[in-house]
């Protein structure tokens, strides 16, 4: 296992190789080091809640995974709220770092938090389910799912 620092160190490397407007991106696999090895870092899964609830979620302890929708269901407005809800479960220097269904929603998340002061933003690259293979489905390319990292299915 990579120690934290070394993964966060790769993350920001990522983040000025690809001039990204918030700290960096982790792999999922990083991500879940991350979680383990130290209890200050926090997932923020973006997806609405109903993909949580119909195509699962991270298990890991909840202390450190809280669910604020970038997006809302129906319809896919985008949430009013996402500031202050973020607010309710990270603080500003926490390490926080943003999961979606296929890393898009997730950058923006970490762009937007970013913006509002929050100093340490990572997307998790590839998202939970992954691109779509060539049939269209996910979790079969890459993501979490795909990594084999533990999950709880609908």
């Amino acid at each position: 296992m990579n120690t934290p620092s070394t993964i966060l160190s790769t993350a920001r490397t990522r983040g000025q190789n690809d001039q990204l407007p918030y700290a960096g991106a982790v792999t999922p696999k990083e991500a879940l080091d991350l979680l383990l090895s130290d209890s200050r870092v926090k997932l923020v899964d973006v997806r609405t809640n109903a993909e949580r609830d119909w195509v699962g979620r991270v298990d890991i302890p909840a202390a450190q995974h809280a669910a604020v929708q970038w997006n809302l269901y129906p319809g896919g407005t985008p949430n009013p709220n996402f500031l202050p809800e973020l607010a309710q479960v990270a603080n500003k220097d926490d390490i926080i770092l943003f999961l979606c269904r296929g890393a898009v929603r997730s950058r923006h998340a970490a762009k937007l938090a970013t913006e509002h002061g929050y100093a340490n933003c990572f997307d998790v690259l590839e998202g939970f389910e992954g691109e779509k293979d060539a049939a269209g489905h996910r979790k079969n390319v890459n993501g979490w799912c795909k990594a084999g990292l533990p999950w709880l299915g609908a």
